[in-house]
């Protein structure tokens, strides 16, 4: 029973997208095949859409400094991150020798 209502369903869409296909390909075929629509921009309309396509790309080309600088400083927090860890290392393996050598002078007392 599922599978004859899923069945009639899938007829029904396709023959709803055939219909628009028929009615709609009148109207497809009568555009311009270039892609433009007949309608000429004023120069005002031309001129704003330019300074927003370059805003965008300059808006685009910021990012990718920010993403260099970020990527630049990432690293350079990495290899100090490091450098302090084996710092640390080192101190703490001089605090055990210390706590060793203090804990041998008290036994010797």
């Amino acid at each position: 029973m599922l599978q004859l209502i899923a069945f009639i369903i899938f007829i029904f869409s396709v023959l709803a997208i055939i219909f628009v296909l028929l009615k709609k390909t009148p109207a497809l075929t009568s555009l311009p095949k270039n892609g433009h629509h007949g309608i000429k921009k004023h120069k005002i309309i031309l001129n704003i859409e330019k300074k927003i396509k370059d805003t965008h790309f300059n808006l685009f080309e910021k990012q990718l400094w920010l993403h260099k600088f970020l990527s630049w400083a990432k690293v350079w927090i990495l290899k100090i991150e490091t450098e302090i860890d084996h710092l640390l290392s080192g101190l703490r393996k001089k605090a055990q020798q210390l706590d060793k050598e203090g804990k041998k002078k008290n036994k010797e007392h």
